[in-house]
């Protein structure tokens, strides 16, 4: 039974809930605090998989690989394809408006399905669920994904919720998958194979929140109430 796939759903319907209702009573300062504590935690999460990794050329070799595949096919337009098709959808049965711009909101919507429908955690931890029904690594995302989803619900209303659509028939085939591949590599004996998948998954998180938490944008952000009262004693005292 797919027990981790439906409970790190289930925690992104209950995240993207809350946040839509109770976002705007929450801080900017409290949420881009709390967005990068969860990018942190996610970071050492990759940290503690890439240390598992035993044949270094071929974690480099395929990370490389999967690079050049997706920016031949430009998989990151399909995904913005995607989020923006859901927005549409979903814009028809409940209310999404937002105080940001349409480019932000859409620039959002796109990190927010990436990081819950297309994360490296994700990927290998369903896959992981199906091979050995070890659902460790999907509740430990689920638990960060139930907070990351109140963060992004302050932007995105109500479609936060829904992406648990996708993010649940995505990782459910991956289950599906994780016995034919299990038996298909015999990894009964070849534990490697799945450490050295696992390291992959790490460099992608480790990547990724570097780019999405650690902008020169989001630092500023999170100095500005501070700057702000410093410039105006500076300028009018």
């Amino acid at each position: 039974m797919p027990v981790g796939v439906i409970v790190d759903a289930l925690a992104v319907v209950i995240g993207g809930i809350v946040g839509a209702v109770v976002g705007k009573k929450l801080k900017k300062d409290f949420i881009d605090n709390m967005n990068l504590i969860l990018g942190c935690c996610s970071m050492c999460m990759g940290v503690s998989t890439i240390v598992l990794m035993q044949h270094m050329p071929a974690v480099v070799f395929a990370i490389i690989l999967g690079t050049g595949l997706g920016l031949a096919v430009h998989f990151g337009k399909l995904i913005n394809k995607g989020g923006l098709a859901l927005q549409k959808g979903i814009s028809r049965f409940v209310k999404t408006s937002s105080d940001v711009s349409e480019a932000e909101f859409e620039a959002t919507l796109v990190t927010c399905i990436t990081l819950f429908c297309a994360s490296g955690t994700g990927i290998y931890g369903s896959i992981i669920a199906g091979m050995s029904a070890d659902h460790s690594v999907l509740i430990a995302k689920a638990i960060l994904d139930l907070f990351t989803a109140v963060v992004f619900a302050c932007t995105l209303g109500m479609v936060t919720a829904a992406v648990a659509i996708p993010q649940f028939i995505i990782f459910f085939i991956l289950f599906l998958l994780g016995a034919p591949i299990y038996n298909g590599l015999d990894l009964g004996t070849n534990t490697y194979i799945i450490n050295d998948f696992k390291a992959c998954g790490g460099f992608i998180m480790l990547d990724g929140d570097v780019e999405v938490n650690c902008a020169f944008e989001t630092l500023v952000r999170l100095q500005r109430e501070r700057l702000e009262k410093e410039v105006a004693q500076a300028l009018f005292d």
